[in-house]
């Protein structure tokens, strides 16, 4: 029977065991297990108090005045876009190479996603670029920090003066934490995701991020349908009886309070595995320094790291990195493309008629980044056999 290559077991490098290390792996146990305890017991397992806890502990550690739970970090971006009133005709500049919900969310708005290239070097958004993709219709700049980097702000902010700044954030709880300027604060609002390949996680989940009082009090109000007050005020309050004014046509974009419950605890321990991922990234860059066919990414303070993504150097590596992706797979190592070029993908390349190589840097990244094990229940033996089996795929 003929089988795929890349699913045959291979023989681990010489001198190890053969092991699997997968891409990601949530970092859950017996605290997050036991927090669910209360809503389930409860019986309260819509939005309610423990949604409300996590988004207060969640605004405080990211330095905003703001954060407001909602189903995902599409659904945060997307709440962000309406109650900043982009609509059709508007224009919104994203980055080239995101993943597809980035652009995505701009279409459903019935808005144009505009895309702007990226910096290989760091996989966001070019700055100088940035400038030319700017017009009369825009309405609104929305730049990634993918993988844990925070893209250049200033800078950004130059090249596109008086425009809101909406970051898609979803890499990065926990970038730039400690910092006077942590990811959430960046730019007017931030959207963030909670996915299990992220840092922490709810399952599913996300939040917006903001200092502006206005703007969370209608990202508030659009979550939950476009009412004024939430289920729980109206429930705990004189007349839970009353049905709450509707003002706005909103969503039901609400997390629940298991997830909540869920995502405080794990919140309590997002330092802790910013600095174990770190920690990690740092063994990376010190083992595979010598591998001139390896670009490795950015070592810099603030980095949240939830993913460890490299870019094979074509002109270098001993094999296309598909190749190299299967001999890992083979040896039990986990990887995956960092993201996506957007202007490739069928269902924006046909609605514009994209060429693959009207943006450059992002179709460089799409072709050649190589994201590797880096999770918080990776253990030294791991990293280790993960760099064994690169410089045997390197091999051949």
């Amino acid at each position: 029977m003929k089988t795929d290559r890349a699913t045959q077991p291979g023989a681990a490098p010489p001198g190890w065991e053969r092991r699997e290390v997968p891409i990601a792996l949530p970092s859950l146990g017996e605290e997050e297990w036991q927090a669910l305890r209360g809503p389930v017991l409860s019986g309260w397992v819509t939005q309610g108090p423990r949604v409300a806890e996590f988004e207060r502990a969640f605004a405080a550690l990211h330095g905003v005045e703001h954060a407001i739970a909602t189903t995902s970090c599409t659904t945060a971006l997307a709440v962000l876009l309406a109650a900043l009133g982009v609509g059709p005709g508007d224009e919104v500049v994203v980055p080239a190479f995101t993943w597809v919900a980035t652009a995505n969310v701009v279409l459903h708005t019935g808005a144009t996603p505009v895309l702007c290239d990226v910096d290989p070097a760091t996989f966001n958004i070019d700055p100088a670029r940035l400038a030319a993709c700017v017009g009369p219709r825009t309405r609104a700049v929305m730049p990634v920090h993918l993988f844990g980097l925070a893209a250049d702000m200033d800078a950004l902010g130059r090249a596109a003066p008086g425009l809101p700044l909406v970051c898609d954030a979803a890499c990065a709880a926990g970038t730039g934490l400690g910092s006077p300027a942590p990811a959430g604060s960046l730019g007017l609002a931030a959207a963030f995701s909670f996915h299990p390949r992220k840092v922490i996680t709810t399952g599913e989940g996300g939040m917006v991020t903001t200092s502006d009082a206005a703007l969370a009090a209608r990202v508030r109000m659009l979550v939950n349908h476009g009412a004024e007050v939430s289920e729980e005020q109206r429930h705990l309050g004189p007349r839970p009886y009353l049905l709450p004014a509707f003002t706005a046509p909103g969503f039901n974009y609400r997390m629940t309070d298991l997830q909540g419950a869920v995502g405080a605890v794990q919140l309590g321990r997002l330092p802790a595995l910013v600095a174990g991922r770190e920690a990690m990234a740092r063994a990376y860059h010190a083992a595979l320094a010598d591998l001139d066919w390896l670009a490795l990414p950015p070592l810099v303070p603030g980095h949240g790291w939830q993913a460890f993504v490299c870019r094979v150097l074509e002109d270098r590596a001993p094999a296309p990195r598909d190749v190299l992706m299967e001999r890992l797979q083979a040896m039990g190592v986990a990887t995956r493309p960092g993201t996506h070029a957007v202007h490739v993908l069928d269902c924006h390349r046909q609605r514009v008629g994209y060429a693959p190589e009207d943006f450059p840097g992002a179709l460089e990244c799409h072709r050649t980044s190589m994201a590797i094990p880096l999770h918080n229940r990776m253990s030294a033996q791991d990293l280790d056999y993960v760099v064994a089996c690169l410089r045997a795929a390197g091999r051949g």
